[in-house]
């Protein structure tokens, strides 16, 4: 599994808890935006209606400055289309099917 978003800083709620608090917090942003639908539905001004916010956010979401630091951290990964080995074996790759083309348009190449 990725430890990609993995921090040892901060200490991970079990999976179980992390889907029912996102759960939550999407049926509150729901039930919201319900609301707000209904009373610009019944007559109120859209800009006097309060829009609803995400109150809750992973913590890596949080700090920037984390965010930042992992960044400068994280260099450019390796494009591996980019690699000599990459290149080589595509033009391998196009010599063994021009070979194979040459042998089915020469009438003297038997086959089985």
């Amino acid at each position: 599994m990725s430890q990609r978003h993995r921090d040892s800083e901060t200490p991970m709620l079990p999976r179980q808890e992390r889907r029912a608090h996102a759960h939550s917090e999407r049926h509150r942003i729901h039930v919201e935006l319900q609301s707000v639908a209904q009373s610009v539905s019944g007559g109120l001004e859209p800009d006097e209606v309060h829009e609803p916010g995400a109150a809750w956010k992973p913590m890596h979401h949080h700090d920037a400055e984390v965010a930042k630091s992992k960044l400068a951290k994280r260099g450019r990964t390796k494009r591996h289309w980019k690699t000599k080995m990459w290149k080589r074996r595509t033009q391998m790759r196009q010599q063994k099917n021009e070979a194979w083309k040459m042998t089915r348009e020469d009438p003297t190449f038997a086959s089985f």
